[in-house]
């Protein structure tokens, strides 16, 4: 129903003569707006591409474009939907009165209408107990929904269902929302279940694709595109990197060897030399290895890591050929373009980045692509030594109800993490390294909030709050509403822009007392 629901809306949309298109700084809201262009692009639709980064940005995009912002609204009485007398009315109340009012003349035995009128008690007192079963279940959904935060199906999947509906998906508009959903499996937004069902989803489509162009006369061309299901490593960007860097730098093996002690180093040594792989060929990069050795490389590393402990080191994704040379998995596409989206090697504008991302996710813009993993490296590299360090030093401080890091002002790539992805992407892996290094078993089940510099000159900083790690998790965070409330009574210079509830702007000064607000909050 909501997909027809969109159809409509959409073909409605398509009427107009221009159409304002804001988009948020988030993969998947990249990869959902590359999938409406060429949804627009079919229809000759004209379109205004708006980037916005938070709820300012929203406000002040729509005032400068309101004049092609629609509002399509609906009467009540067009929806459809019961009011809530309605759906709890009491048939009784219908049949006009009492039955025990009824003149003597012309009425039923007095124990048949006895036996009636228990039935009517009966059956109001059943009504009553549904209706409160029924707002029972709505605080509990009003609560669920303002008091925290979690991600449905991603946007790129709903957009690309939509095409598929308007009968004009194609492969890249395919590739585009398997991006959009591999990215809330990288950034943790949704729980494993959801994932991988939403995998299946997606699944069926690519084999619907693949079989639609198997007669197709470029499916060998050098132009050609083609996706396919895997079982891979989780093992980030190892394709494009060596194989040692990249169990290094990944956030599952880092913290299953716990790589931040010499114990961990030695045990790295030991599983290179269980694979029976030799340490020229690990280290040197992964298109440069022997091919004897790469044919079967991914079933070596699963045997040896099942000895090891590491029983999911596959895990379920997509992979995509560009002509003859060119493969990345979906992942590859998510960490190379939230680097480009959040790069800071250049004082360029949010804009700027914003246009590099949106380029590097066509595949006509490989050099792009290509620009985004070397950035995403140095990125990985640099969260990985900050974990490291963070919990060599003990930075992570227990606060009673939670967890608590700050990244002081002169920490090593401390400028990549005023950035709220990155900040968010080092938080949890952060908290995932505690979780394996820690013997305190109240600690492991803790959140953690996690502070770094924002901007110096406005003395400002960037707050960032994760639920606690667990297998079982369902991705809620309460966080939002909890920051709201502790800077509401304490005064605290705030700024809730993102819009992401979990994440704000903070005034350095007013650090320690939001803390304490929060503790006394939270306990």
């Amino acid at each position: 129903e909501l997909i027809l629901d969109s159809t409509r809306c959409v073909r409605t949309v398509l009427c107009f003569q221009r159409v304002a298109l804001l988009v948020a700084a988030d993969i998947d809201a990249l990869c959902a707006c590359k999938i409406l262009q060429a949804l627009f692009h079919c229809d000759q639709v004209q379109y205004t591409l708006v980037p916005v980064t938070g709820w300012q940005d929203l406000g002040t995009a729509f005032l400068e474009h309101k004049e092609q912002i629609k509002l399509l609204i609906k009467q009540d009485d067009d929806l459809g939907v019961p009011t809530y007398d309605d759906i709890f009315r009491d048939e009784d109340d219908e049949e006009g009165g009492d039955s025990g009012n009824e003149s003597d003349e012309g009425s039923e035995p007095s124990g048949k209408r006895r036996r009636f009128d228990e039935g009517a008690v009966e059956r109001r007192i059943e009504r009553q107990r549904a209706k409160r079963e029924w707002e029972a279940r709505r605080r509990e959904i009003l609560f669920d929904y303002e008091q925290y935060e979690y991600h449905g199906t991603s946007a790129a999947m709903m957009f690309f269902e939509l095409a598929w509906v308007l009968t004009k998906d194609t492969k890249d508009m395919l590739w585009w929302a398997v991006i959009g959903l591999t990215d809330q499996w990288v950034h943790d937004k949704i729980t494993h279940m959801k994932y991988v069902t939403d995998i299946a989803t997606m699944q069926r489509h690519v084999s619907r694709h693949n079989h639609r162009n198997e007669d197709e006369e470029n499916s060998l061309s050098i132009d050609c595109m083609r996706i396919s299901f895997e079982y891979d490593l989780r093992l980030t960007l190892y394709q494009h990197w060596s194989l040692y860097e990249s169990i290094c730098n990944s956030c599952y093996t880092s913290c299953h060897f716990k790589l931040w002690t010499l114990n961990g180093q030695k045990k790295l040594q030991e599983f290179l030399a269980d694979m029976g792989l030799p340490l020229k060929q690990v280290r040197q990069k992964f298109n440069s290895m022997d091919m004897s050795i790469k044919e079967n490389l991914r079933e070596v590393i699963e045997e040896s890591s099942n000895k090891y402990g590491m029983k999911d080191i596959r895990i379920q994704t997509f992979g995509v050929h560009f002509g003859f040379k060119n493969r990345f998995l979906a992942s590859d596409m998510v960490h190379a373009t939230a680097a480009l989206l959040e790069s800071t090697e250049k004082d360029e504008s949010d804009s700027d980045n914003f246009i590099k991302a949106l380029d590097s996710l066509s595949r006509s813009n490989l050099d792009r692509l290509h620009s985004g993993i070397d950035q995403a490296k140095k990125k990985l590299i640099a969260v990985q030594q900050t974990v490291a360090s963070c919990i060599c030093t003990n930075l992570i401080l227990s606060q009673g109800p939670f967890l608590y890091c700050y990244l002081m002002e002169g920490t090593p790539d401390v400028k990549l993490f005023s950035k709220p992805m990155a900040l968010t992407l080092l938080c949890k892996y952060l908290l995932k390294a505690f979780v394996h290094s820690t013997r305190n078993k109240r600690c492991k089940l803790l959140p953690l909030i996690m502070a770094a510099p924002k901007d110096v000159e406005k003395g400002t900083v960037i707050v960032v709050g994760i639920p606690p790690e667990s297998e079982t998790s369902d991705k809620k965070n309460f966080f939002g509403r909890a920051f709201e409330k502790a800077a509401e009574s304490t005064s605290s210079r705030t700024l809730h822009d993102h819009f992401d509830t979990s994440i704000i702007e903070l005034k350095t000064e007013d650090r320690s007392k939001f803390l304490d607000a929060l503790i006394t909050l939270l306990s």
